[in-house]
């Protein structure tokens, strides 16, 4: 009998330090066959295995770390609610019909992980609200017109434009010149949602084997297979749910993301009294940037800020510094404030900004490039995904027939190509 390896801790973050539902699950040893075989414990995966153990299926989800190791367990929490991009670049890239519908596909996502939080009491701290913020006159003059024409064309009425001096009076920085304030949207503990989920999961059937690698997919008896290095997975489908963590497991949907990192702190307590007075009305904030700054409130009134520029493969050394600085061009007045944390994550992204769904094989599905959506948007993969295996596979369909471009030099040219592109957009930013 091997000797068991020992679970290794999460990186240290804020959101790791106030887990509330960390759960060891057992490496994979051994042959297993199931009905379904997801590769990746995040948001995406998690989601697929719940929404399939509740339609009866035998899943086994195989995640290389632990669950919510990677963006799922670190990003910047914000839930929103239609796509990455904007309705009108969306028809532009698959006509109004199609767009309008993803859109409504998008509201559903949001709406799918408030009632999944609800039903299964997933204690993740969630609040209503994002405040977008234009940094140029131009940026917030479209986000003022995009939120009207939300309102006029798609029915949506729970965004209103902001001018300048109403957006001042809801967030302490000058720098903005108007924006939009979408209270239906919100934002939440992403770690504690999905080890909410993957509880649920566990609870509904589903069986999850953390530091299990997925080494190899092949095919025996026609069917795919999953290697590791202590077992194998044999299933009547496979779903693929790595994300910016898919490396070299499926070449073929290698070059149609690009995995970027992601910074985030998180200061000391500052206070309900002084929270207030930098966001009033405890919302999200995302400014219009390139290289955006978000940043929100969490549950003990830490400013959680997420931003910041590297163009390189691994993290700098002092992330703390890095997006201290980008913290304090919005916020000045919190020179006086310690950062008790920082961390960093991958997110990946695709050319259009929209989410990239389809098939290897006609058992072998994926859902990845989220772009930096995937807070609800996985949830709702997870949904379509099990409607697939299913037998349903329309909604899932919507998704597979977005276009979905290749980065500019394949999978190997891909990261120089993107240094160039946001460097050029990061000046933009500046000027």
């Amino acid at each position: 009998m091997s000797t068991p390896q020992p679970i290794p801790p999460y990186p240290r973050s804020y959101y790791v330090a106030t887990a509330r539902e960390l759960h060891t699950a057992p490496p994979l040893e051994g042959e297993v066959a199931c009905d379904v075989c997801v590769v990746g414990g995040g948001f995406t995966g998690i989601a697929t295995a719940l929404h399939l153990a509740e339609r009866g299926y035998k899943v086994v989800v195989l995640e290389a770390q632990r669950v919510g190791w990677g963006a799922s367990g670190r990003n910047g929490g914000q839930l929103s609610g239609g796509q990455r991009v904007d309705p009108e670049s969306m028809e532009k890239i698959v006509g109004k019909d199609r767009a309008r519908l993803l859109w409504e596909l998008g509201e559903e996502s949001k709406a799918l992980v408030k009632q999944r939080i609800a039903r299964h009491g997933i204690a993740c701290d969630l609040k209503p609200g994002i405040i977008h913020a234009g940094i140029k006159p131009s940026h917030a003059k479209e986000m003022q017109d995009h939120a009207r024409s939300l309102r006029d064309d798609y029915g949506y009425q729970h965004i209103r434009a902001l001018s300048r001096e109403e957006l001042r009076e809801l967030v302490a920085c000058d720098g903005y010149h108007g924006g939009a304030l979408d209270t239906d949207a919100g934002h939440l503990h992403p770690l504690n949602y999905v080890l909410g989920l993957a509880r649920a999961a566990r609870q509904a059937g589903a069986a999850i084997h953390e530091m299990s690698p997925a080494l190899e997919i092949v095919r025996r008896d026609g069917k795919p297979a999953v290697r590791t290095a202590a077992g194998r997975v044999s299933a009547g489908f496979l779903v693929l749910a790595c994300n910016g963590h898919l490396d070299k497991l499926a070449p073929p949907i290698t070059s149609t993301i690009m995995p970027i990192n992601n910074f985030v702190i998180a200061t000391e307590p500052l206070g309900e009294t002084r929270a207030r007075t930098l966001i009033a009305n405890d919302a999200a904030v995302a400014d219009s940037k390139y290289v955006i700054d978000y940043y929100r409130f969490s549950a003990d009134h830490r400013l959680l800020f997420g931003g910041g520029e590297s163009y390189r493969m691994n993290y700098p050394r002092d992330i703390a510094g890095l997006v201290r600085k980008c913290m304090l061009r919005v916020f000045p007045q919190l020179a006086d404030v310690a950062v008790d944390y920082a961390w960093g994550g991958k997110v990946a992204i695709t050319m259009n900004r929209l989410p990239a769904f389809g098939r290897l094989e006609k058992d072998v599905f994926y859902a990845q490039g989220f772009s930096g959506q995937g807070v609800a948007l996985t949830t709702l993969a997870g949904k379509v995904i099990a409607e697939a295996i299913a037998g349903q596979a329309e909604r899932f369909d919507v998704f597979a027939e977005i276009p979905t471009p290749r980065f500019p030099g394949g999978a190997l040219l891909r990261w120089p190509s993107l240094v160039v592109g946001m460097l050029y957009y990061s000046l933009r930013d500046k000027l």
